[in-house]
């Protein structure tokens, strides 16, 4: 029934007894199912309380009619109830019992346990019948006495055994001991036996009593094991709780190079004192504590001067460690590991002073960063050397590993050369080009240096060995390497001898070649500045010309500029690029540009007709060249001089459009709608003039391709740039504009030459500077006459 419908849940709940003399009269039970029924008038109940004080039951007594409920009813009732709770708790600790004593029973026989009692007063001793069989009696055999036992074990053991239990009876104490007996089938058996003594009133022992059980198995198994771990080619110890080897295999000896009756028993921290404090005792105990291997690899020192590979597992008895002997194993890690970063050197070696060298840092910058690419690899710091264009040889860079050693180092660097002797280490290597290993510095050099502020820096810096090289490349020496070593490091083997060799090699051929290179780049920068030349000086206006070299390398020779007066005294601008970036192009540069002036000075010819007879001539005489090129005229009538107005009459063989500013800062490219072919194609190609008109102020910009289109700048962005420069500078004078552009287009550098030239018309008419020579009168051009 429901537990709201019932007498027992509302007593099972209630602190004191339910006393209800006539339920249907109480309100509390008056609607229960029972009292409406007539099987139950009136109740007494008490709850069954156990010795916790929880509550298990309830006890009650009830009636179908109406009755009072005397104290001695409630009081009966009480000890009713206290009774039953008593007789349900001891039943219910019987049932546990029987339980615990099932349970036991099971575990000794699945464990196959045999129990004994001998009581030292009589002699008896007392074998349960697991114990019997398994020393090969029977009860009719065993007669229950301490020489039956000692009958059964083996020869060799019963000494040690009964040594055994009679120092337990001596001490009252405990007994522990495995033994082997033998059977009489003459099978042997091993048997653990553990017990204790049980003392009398006077404090000696009277009775022994304990387990013995049969450890066959478990000592095949180890057998077994022992085979195994003596077979293996990996070192095995084991250690006990208390940190003494128990066991250790065949390889264990020969690694710890102790006798095995030497390991066995003995503290690992008393055979191996080094191991304390180190990762040793670390990882083992740390593997102990947390119950979880531990595998890692560690050093010990002399003696044993090995490195080891180690598995440490924690056990219920202790430790068992697996170890192997790594040194060979590490050294050739190591020597793989300095292989590579001896490689890496050289890598990093070539890319740093190819780097600086083509960045145009200098020859200084890229045996600086030599310096710090082979610091700590091969050695603890450097001194870098070059000979200098007055044949002598300079220090110019050092590198320490350590910071604070840096400027000992750059000191001693400034001072050293100027303090040597001619039989110097780093002398040697410059006279006979091979690298000179000196084993010990102080004495080959710390003892000649005079003494002051060169020696103060040698005694700091401290080096004990050092490999001195000359940096030779095609029987020239540009320079030399001291690579110092301290105390602390061995002295260079032949490996870091010949990385340092190949070092000194490639650095050498790197210098040379940039020193080749920049003779050659100065050769063509100054044969293409002996073909330009400075622009004329009009009246009407200002003309500004540059003409910049590329960074890298001897890429000069195809660009150029001209501006020149025609016999009618009209100014012409031109730019060119020749396509080509080497000697030859700068020769072809200067036919052209020859050419060019000729054909527009002879008979005043306009820019398409100037571009149209020098293509003619190019095929003519058979230059095979091609060519970009623009030219503009600036024209003027006596009328459009008075209105301050000017006409510039323009013609663009496939270069990269002109840009005009007009005096309000708009700027304008001169484009035409369809682009014109270059010079060296087709000598047949048309080409057309075109006119724009402009006042005073205005500013034309002619430039080569250098200075809007790179590897880094795509063409039309360049174009773009450089009209947002001309309007930011359009207030600037045409010196300072000129060299702004170039500066803020080409902040990092140029990629290729560049040529420019600007003329801007002069706002009003000025007098003419007296060393500009003869006026010439620009106003007598006729716009129609032929060629115009």
């Amino acid at each position: 029934m429901p537990l709201t419908d019932s007498f027992s849940a509302t007593a099972f709940e209630a602190p004191d007894p339910l006393v209800v003399p006539d339920a249907a009269r109480d309100p509390r039970f008056a609607g229960f199912s029972h009292v409406r029924e007539g099987v139950i008038a009136a109740y007494l109940g008490v709850p069954l309380v156990v010795f916790d004080g929880s509550p298990v039951g309830v006890l009650f007594a009830s009636s179908r009619a109406a009755r009072p409920w005397s104290d001695n009813d409630v009081a009966l009732l009480r000890q009713l109830g206290d009774a039953v709770a008593t007789e349900l708790e001891l039943a219910a600790l019987a049932k546990e019992f029987e339980a615990h004593r099932l349970r036991f029973e099971l575990a000794i026989d699945a464990a196959q346990i045999g129990s004994f009692d001998w009581d030292l007063g009589t002699g008896r001793l007392v074998w349960d019948d697991r114990l019997v069989s398994l020393f090969g009696y029977d009860r009719t055999t065993f007669d229950e006495t301490i020489e039956a036992f000692r009958a059964r074990i083996h020869p060799s053991d019963a000494d040690r055994t009964m040594r055994a239990l009679q120092t337990a009876v001596d001490t009252c104490g405990e007994y522990e001991a495995e033994f082997r007996i033998v059977l009489p089938t003459g099978e042997t058996r091993w048997i653990a036996g553990r017990g204790r003594a049980l003392a009398g009133d006077d404090g000696a022992a009277v009775r022994l009593v304990g387990a013995g059980f049969d450890t066959t198995s478990r000592r095949q198994a180890d057998a077994r094991v022992s085979r195994v771990l003596e077979a293996m080619s990996a070192a095995f110890f084991s250690l006990d709780r208390e940190w003494r080897f128990s066991y250790v295999n065949r390889e264990a000896v020969q690694l710890l190079q102790l006798r095995r009756e030497d390991l066995l028993g003995s503290s690992i921290w008393e055979l191996f004192p080094a191991a304390v404090g180190s990762d040793f005792e670390v990882q083992y105990r740390g593997a102990v504590e947390s119950g979880e291997e531990r595998v890692f690899e560690a050093y010990y020192p002399a003696p044993l001067n090995a490195w080891y590979e180690i598995r440490a597992s924690p056990s219920p008895d202790g430790l068992s460690v697996y170890f192997l002997d790594i040194t060979e194993r590490r050294a050739a890690d190591e020597r793989a590991r300095r292989g590579a970063e001896r490689l890496a050197v050289i890598a990093d070696v070539a890319s740093a002073v190819s780097d600086a060298l083509g960045e145009t840092r200098g020859e200084q910058e890229a045996v600086q960063r030599l310096t710090r690419a082979v610091v700590p690899v091969l050695g603890d710091w450097v001194i870098a050397s070059l000979v200098g264009e007055d044949g002598q040889l300079h220090d110019v860079a050092s590198w320490h590993r350590d910071p604070e050693l840096r400027e000992a180092a750059a000191r001693y660097a400034r001072l050293r050369l100027a303090a040597l002797q001619s039989t110097a280490p780093i002398v040697e290597a410059l006279r006979s080009g091979q690298a000179m290993v000196v084993a010990d510095v102080p004495a080959a050099v710390g003892n000649s240096l005079p003494p002051g502020e060169v020696s103060d820096a040698f005694r700091q810096l401290a080096p004990r060995t050092a490999v001195a090289l000359s940096l030779q490349a095609r029987g020239r020496t540009v320079g030399a390497l001291s690579i110092y070593r301290g105390a602390d490091r061995p002295i260079a083997d032949a490996d870091d001898i010949a990385t340092a060799r190949e070092v000194a090699d490639r650095v050498a051929l790197a210098l040379d070649n940039s020193r080749l290179y920049d003779q050659q780049r100065r050769l063509a920068e100054d044969l293409q500045r002996s073909l330009l030349t400075a622009p004329p000086e009009p009246d009407h206006a200002e003309i500004v010309v540059r003409y910049r070299p590329a960074m890298r390398a001897a890429e000069v020779g195809g660009d150029w500029y001209d501006a020149f007066l025609q016999p009618s005294g009209a100014t012409m601008v031109v730019i060119g690029d020749v396509v080509g970036h080497d000697t030859a192009a700068a020769a072809a540069m200067g036919q052209l540009r020859g050419m060019l002036r000729g054909i527009a000075y002879r008979e005043g010819p306009g820019p398409a007709a100037v571009l149209t007879e020098l293509d003619a001539a190019i095929q003519g005489l058979g230059m095979g060249t091609m060519a970009t090129a623009a030219i503009a005229r600036v024209e003027q009538t006596p009328e459009e001089r008075a209105a301050g107005l000017t006409r510039l009459r323009w013609s663009n063989a496939g270069h990269p459009p002109p840009l005009l500013m007009h005096r309000d800062g708009r700027i304008e490219p001169l484009a035409a709608s369809r682009a014109e072919l270059m010079l060296g194609v087709d000598p047949t190609a048309h080409r057309t003039d075109s006119v724009v008109t402009v006042e005073r102020g205005a500013t034309l910009l002619l430039y080569t391709d250098g200075l809007v289109e790179g590897r880094d700048l795509p063409l039309d962005e360049g174009i773009a740039r450089l009209r947002s420069a001309l309007a930011e500078l359009a207030g600037e004078p045409l010196s300072v504009l000129c060299d702004e552009v170039i500066e803020r287009l080409r902040p990092a550098g140029l990629q290729d030459d560049i040529a420019l030239v600007a003329i801007r018309l002069h706002r009003e008419d000025r007098p003419r500077p007296a060393e500009a020579g003869p006026q010439q009168v620009p106003d007598l051009v006729d716009p129609a006459a032929p060629g115009h």
